[in-house]
């Protein structure tokens, strides 16, 4: 069974904490679905991570390409389950208020849920999905850069 990582973003936008948790997994050896819900934020996510972090570059695509099988780190819009995503992924980050399955979480090694603060909606979502996905056995950690620096709160 996986393990969830709740991201509340009081400080660093998704932007800039992507591409340090992609770094993370790939540095782990997983494969990494990110999921969202807007195409438009998948596009700039797509082109921030052509230059970072600043020494190289997250190696990656947007589903849809003829090599997404490949990819060691998927874009995606699809609601599709990620046990299904063609690059057989480790580790499923949602953004944006993406939807998150109970089996998914249990099913792949970890699934990191990134919500803003300033967004009512995401915050009631990360909530609701803690409470399902703790009453499933998940083991969740929720994580605040409201200090300016990643720390644990609980879990």
């Amino acid at each position: 069974m996986g393990q969830a990582m709740f991201y509340h973003l009081t400080r660093a936008p998704v932007e800039a904490t992507l591409p340090m948790l992609l770094t993370k997994s790939l540095e782990a050896g997983w494969r990494v679905l990110v999921r969202g819900r807007d195409a438009g934020l998948i596009e700039r996510l797509d082109a921030r991570l052509w230059v970072e972090p600043a020494d190289g570059f997250l190696p990656h695509g947007v589903e849809g390409g003829p090599h997404d099988a490949d990819q060691p780190v998927l874009l995606s819009v699809s609601d599709s389950p990620a046990t299904d995503a063609p690059n057989a992924p480790d580790c499923l980050i949602t953004l944006d208020c993406a939807p998150l399955d109970v089996a998914e979480a249990q099913a792949l090694a970890r699934v990191c849920i990134l919500f803003d603060a300033g967004d009512e909606a995401a915050m009631e979502l990360a909530r609701a999905q803690w409470r399902a996905l703790t009453a499933a056995g998940v083991p969740a950690q929720y994580w605040s850069d409201n200090s300016g620096a990643w720390r644990k709160e609980r879990g």
